[in-house]
């Protein structure tokens, strides 16, 4: 993405969105790179010889694959390219009120959910700082997973996969197909010692359970916001980030975080139902 965008017209937006034309090529490469990444990870994770260095570097570039093999798909179509890259940065016409629901809106399902939890006989404690991370990632600090996933995730499903699987499906759509795509992505890493998955699965099955449920409203949500906001990346980033943030800046219980799985499913059914024109409007392929 190095070049200068181009002056992309109204007139061509349609047919530039089109051209993200290979969602199952893309998926199939963004999964099994870090598969292949993340699985020597894992059995070096519980080796015990000292391979924390490896781990980091495994996982790194596992986490970064995605985002190369959105370059890769696109590196001869200076179009893509520059919508790619206008994304980023073109706020104009998104209004305000997207930009507080893309930081807001799950930092307010876990104090909501915190409240609830406090009726059910858990401490208001959960309301203080943690003062640190609860994971750690081979020889790199927890914090540094935590503010860089959801930048490079969300520049790789949100810079081609998103918009490719919606040339095919409606908006509502495209996300159910990707829920379980993560859900896929993310499962060597419940095997990596140390990670948050792999710390969530130790909790017990509900909670490990509870990861990929939660994925619904929130893959639902982010597009949501993502789509009424001309397709701005960064308010993506910032509601993957938001929501990495709460849990680990916040002593949440873990029982909180399945409360707050419920709120915002419930939440997530208002906005379908009330906005449902739209998000289930077609796939472009149809229009």
């Amino acid at each position: 993405m190095s070049a200068q965008p181009l002056h992309i017209s109204s007139q061509d937006s349609l047919s530039i969105r089109r051209r993200y034309a290979h969602p199952w090529r893309f998926f199939f490469l963004a999964t099994a790179i870090p598969w292949a990444l993340w699985i020597p990870a894992a059995y070096a994770s519980h080796d015990g010889t000292g391979w924390g260095g490896l781990v980091a570097t495994l996982g790194i570039l596992g986490l970064c694959a995605p985002l190369a093999v959105a370059f890769w798909m696109t590196r001869q179509d200076p179009l893509m390219r520059s919508d790619m890259l206008r994304r980023l940065w073109d706020f104009r016409g998104v209004r305000p009120a997207w930009v507080l629901a893309a930081v807001g809106m799950m930092p307010a399902a876990i104090v909501v959910a915190t409240l609830i939890s406090l009726a059910f006989g858990h401490s208001a404690d959960q309301f203080a700082l943690r003062g640190g991370v609860t994971f750690s990632a081979g020889i790199l600090p927890g914090w540094i997973v935590l503010v860089l996933a959801p930048i490079v995730e969300e520049l790789a499903w949100h810079s081609y996969g998103t918009d490719a699987l919606r040339t095919r499906f409606s908006i509502v759509g495209a996300s159910l197909v990707f829920i379980p795509i993560w859900a896929i992505w993310h499962l060597p890493l419940a095997f990596v010692a140390g990670s948050s998955q792999s710390e969530t699965a130790a909790e017990g099955w509900i909670y490990a359970l509870n990861f990929p449920l939660s994925m619904i409203p929130f893959v639902l949500l982010m597009n949501w916001i993502y789509y009424r906001a001309n397709r701005n990346i960064t308010l993506a980033v910032l509601f993957h980030l938001a929501a990495n943030l709460i849990t680990q800046v916040l002593a949440t219980d873990p029982d909180t975080e399945v409360i707050a799985t419920g709120v915002l499913l419930i939440a997530t059914a208002g906005v379908v139902w009330r906005d449902r024109a739209f998000l289930f409007a077609r796939g472009l392929a149809r229009e």
